[in-house]
């Protein structure tokens, strides 16, 4: 049996700038600054960065994308202090991330 004249209702279709506008401004509400850090909590992060390494312990890190502040645990594979770059592979998806260390917020042995 085939419905051609019904269509499914969608209230907000009608209306996708509204939306999108709305959407906008409801993120730009949850978005916040990045830190700017001292030079001794740089130190300590990039110093947790390489006991992690070493030890191949798990770590929490927090780091800041696009207004946001975002937190994963994973383990730290290789750290580039001079080149401003860390590699870490997540526990989730097991994917290496290639990171800036100036993005870093915290890090934190797990």
């Amino acid at each position: 049996m085939e419905y051609r004249g019904m269509k499914k209702w969608r209230p907000f279709a009608t209306l996708p700038e509204q939306y999108i506008g709305l959407q906008e401004i409801i993120d730009k509400q949850v978005e916040v600054t990045q830190p700017v850090l001292t030079e001794e909590q740089m130190e300590q992060i990039n110093f947790t960065l390489i006991e992690a390494l070493h030890t191949n312990k798990q770590v929490y890190l927090t780091y800041y994308k696009q207004g946001q502040y975002i937190t994963e645990t994973g383990f730290i594979q290789f750290v580039d202090s001079l080149g401003g770059l860390f590699v870490f592979i997540d526990d989730v998806f097991e994917l290496k991330n290639k990171m800036r260390l100036s993005e870093l917020i915290d890090v934190r042995l797990a």
